[in-house]
């Protein structure tokens, strides 16, 4: 199972402490400093977690694709094999997936099981830091059940490190209880977000559990519950930033707008920077998007015809989300297309300073639109899509049928939540598995017949872009099955 303790060390703000994770457990989590290590260890899991989410949930959906290099093939089976839904269980980038994420999780269960025997510390305290780690859990576990359906559950340190090799999958609906049992505890022992100050600023609060809880009860379809779970957040005092742009701006972190944001810290040697643009910008794009000549891009995670068409004349979004292409230093555009909502000056060559967005109020604002409209058609629905809409500065809608507002909330959650790793989770939660087979298919087509970016003479191959549905869930890693023969794998794989 790869129940490895490991993680790696922050060292800002609340991040900037001492990986408890290299020292011995028998020695560690006996004082309230070292429950906060332990803590800011957890914090630290999620950016090697969003360092990659954009491979599964956006290259595998309609929204972006890749450059590929003809003289390097060797990403045929590893990044490519998402974008042309090709995977195996071999696949590297899954077993990371997988091995990452429960390596994280191990930590988290052993913090949270140490918490109440710490002396000295308060109980409000105490509170505070099951609380985080409770949110953090939760978001590794929807992740997880969303990727690869009815997963092992562990929520208890093990025992001894050959019960890792003798679990079995919980079903999906023991999981979602056990998702859904933490965000609820978190949101009644977390603090509002502006409880929070100084160095302690980013931190999980009770708006992020609300936040994503109610994402839970909407991807489960229990949308009354959803509707008065997000209800509770527009209470917390959230609001839309003015400017789209602002929202991204490395000046802006943790804004109004913002309920969870993974922290970077580019410009210094602390090891803690963001590099998503040097990820997302066009191969031998050199400096003209990344600023410094030196760089080698790589040319992944490129937004497709298909997204770029999606928005609409006028919306203030799209220059902000996406560019269609560049100016080399030749003074020629080159129209490849590339993600730019993370692109921020910065000053030091491949150490950016950009956080990532995991909930937004927009998205709470959206996620309540379309809880209401599930439940008695549009109904109030307006009032919430359309603030998303006016700050994109495009017109209000109304008037529409239960199906065509659900149309337009499609629509608006493609384009607002662009690039921030939404796109296939709400595919697989708006269609059923034989629609997505249809649009995924159709735009898989569209692809080879017309590629977003030129294929520098590589051909496609029999199995690109063919969706046949079981794809919508991930292989469990080949190597998982090799060492615990609990374990059983996904369908068509």
């Amino acid at each position: 199972m790869g129940f490895l303790a490991t993680a790696s060390s922050c060292k800002k703000s609340f991040l900037d402490l001492s990986d408890p994770t290299k020292k011995n457990a028998d020695q560690f989590y006996k004082t309230e400093e070292q429950i906060k290590q332990a803590v800011s260890g957890a914090y630290s899991s999620l950016q090697d977690h969003v360092n990659s989410q954009y491979i599964f949930a956006e290259m595998s959906s309609d929204n972006t694709t890749i450059q590929l290099n003809p003289s390097d093939r060797g990403q045929n089976d590893r990044v490519e094999a998402f974008e042309f839904w090709n995977l195996t269980a071999t696949n590297v980038n899954i077993a990371d997936l997988y091995n990452q994420s429960y390596n994280a999780l191990y930590n988290v269960n052993f913090a949270l099981s140490r918490i109440d025997g710490v002396a000295g510390m308060s109980d409000q305290k105490k509170a505070q830091y099951k609380g985080e780690l409770q949110f953090i859990r939760a978001y590794y576990y929807f992740n997880l059940v969303r990727y690869f359906g009815p997963v092992v559950l562990i929520t208890e340190p093990l025992a001894t490190s050959s019960d890792a090799f003798k679990t079995t999958r919980s079903s999906e609906a023991d999981v979602y209880a056990q998702i859904v049992k933490d965000l609820t505890g978190a949101s009644a022992n977390l603090p509002a977000k502006s409880e929070y100050a100084g160095d302690d600023i980013g931190r999980a609060s009770k708006g992020s559990a609300l936040g994503l809880l109610g994402k839970v009860y909407l991807t489960l379809k229990d949308y009354p519950k959803a509707e008065a779970t997000l209800r509770q957040v527009l209470g917390l005092g959230y609001s839309l930033v003015p400017v789209y742009a602002n929202v991204f701006d490395i000046n802006n972190k943790n804004n109004s707008e913002s309920l969870f944001e993974v922290q970077y810290q580019g410009g210094n040697a602390l090891g803690e920077w963001s590099s998503f643009i040097y990820i997302f910008a066009p191969r031998n794009s050199a400096g003209a998007v990344t600023g410094f000549s030196t760089s080698n891009p790589q040319g992944w995670n490129i937004p497709t015809k298909n997204l770029i068409g999606e928005f609409e004349a006028g919306d203030e979004r799209k220059s902000v989300a996406l560019k269609e292409g560049y100016t080399n230093a030749a003074g020629t555009f080159v129209p490849i297309p590339f993600v730019n909502k993370y692109n921020h000056p910065h000053t030091i060559e491949g150490r950016t300073d950009d956080n990532w967005p995991v909930l937004r109020y927009s998205d709470v604002l959206l996620m309540l639109a379309e809880a209401i409209n599930e439940q008695n058609g549009p109904g109030n629905a307006y009032t919430y899509i359309n603030q998303v809409r006016k700050r994109a500065g495009l017109g209000e809608i109304s008037g529409l049928s239960q199906e065509a507002f659900r149309t337009a909330i499609r629509h608006e959650r493609r384009v607002e939540l662009a690039f921030e790793n939404d796109r296939w989770f709400d595919l697989k939660r708006a269609y059923t598995n034989a629609q997505m087979v249809t649009l995924l298919n159709a735009h898989g087509q569209a692809e080879k017949a017309s590629p977003t970016v030129d294929r520098g003479g590589v051909p496609f191959i029999g199995n690109d872009y063919k969706f046949d549905g079981y794809e919508a869930l991930y292989p469990i890693p080949d190597r998982q099955l090799f060492l615990d023969k609990n374990l059983t794998q996904n369908p068509g794989y």
